[in-house]
């Protein structure tokens, strides 16, 4: 039995298996679309814990 997961672009049931070339997309197209988000930064991993920005030298030596 062949593992049934969820299109990432399109939500369209799609069969994990080698048979599939564009696993876990339905198609080139869903594939594509997700590479044009990638590549226009429409992702992000949201940054935890970010450093405070150090005061600039110049203002502490005043």
């Amino acid at each position: 039995m062949a593992t049934i997961v969820d299109c990432p672009t399109c939500g369209a049931k799609v069969e994990w298996t080698e048979k599939n070339k564009f696993r876990p997309f339905c198609s080139e197209r869903c594939k594509q679309i997700d590479l044009g988000a990638w590549a226009e930064e429409k992702y992000a991993i949201p940054a935890v814990n970010l450093p405070q920005e150090q005061e600039d030298d110049s203002s502490s030596m005043q």
